[in-house]
């Protein structure tokens, strides 16, 4: 006998329940994998458990470009759909809303899986994919940052040796004056020496001009001298003289 009709409806006990939840949702991804692998469709599948967590499942494409084009297509044939209708302005708003939210979802949760949170509902390919991610990502971190090391160190270098040619050339200045100062006090000894010893070797015309000068006041002295003793003593020297 085959079995019976059964009825479906909400599985009042909570360990069951979880149990069959767990079951069908393998099933359901198990099947959503052979449709993408014998069909070569691209095939995103998103289910929310009773408590709020989320598990998903997409084929070789990612996620995001899945959800990307469904919101394309279905914004499109939405937007065809009610571009004769008199609330077409509404619509597109809410549809706009409605893309932008998913959106930020999306982002969100990304941002949440990026740093490590909320990982329970993530399976192995999940997290091999989102280490893939990460491992890029700090690749390319990684080779910005000695990027601008390396700019950073060339630059040093650069002020460096313009730093270092400049002291060269102070320093040359400084040479060349110290050589040019050298030689004018060396210049100056050489023309100064040899003109005051002559100065002080010639005879000088002042020196004699004041030795006739003192024989010429000795000699008045001497003439004055003897005149005065001629009017003192008239006899005596008249007594010599005979």
């Amino acid at each position: 006998m085959g079995r019976g009709k059964v009825q479906l409806r909400r599985i009042e006990n909570k360990i069951n329940r979880q149990v069959t939840f767990s079951k069908r949702r393998g099933g359901l991804v198990k099947k959503a994998h052979e449709i993408s692998v014998l069909c070569d469709a691209e095939v995103a599948l998103i289910v929310f458990s009773h408590k709020g967590k989320i598990f998903e499942y997409s084929s070789d494409s990612c996620m995001e470009q899945i959800l990307e084009r469904y919101e394309r297509y279905s914004y499109t044939e939405r937007r065809l759909l009610a571009s004769n209708s008199e609330s077409s302005v509404q619509e597109n708003w809410s549809l706009e809303y409605a893309k932008l939210k998913a959106k930020i979802d999306l982002l969100q949760r990304n941002h949440k899986h990026y740093m490590g949170e909320d990982l329970d509902s993530l399976n192995l390919k999940d997290l091999q994919n989102l280490e893939q991610q990460l491992d890029t990502s700090l690749k390319l971190i990684r080779s910005r940052k000695n990027q601008l090391m390396h700019e950073s160190i060339s630059m040093l270098q650069k002020k460096e040796k313009a730093i270092q040619e400049e002291n060269n050339m102070l320093s040359k200045k400084i040479k060349e004056k110290d050589n040019t100062v050298g030689q004018q006090v060396e210049w100056h000894q050489q023309n100064q020496v040899p003109t005051s010893t002559s100065f002080l070797l010639q005879p000088h015309p002042c020196l004699n001009i004041g030795g006739n000068y003192q024989e010429e006041a000795e000699e008045a002295r001497r003439n004055e001298l003897d005149l005065n003793l001629e009017s003192l003593y008239p006899c005596h020297m008249g007594c010599f003289a005979t």
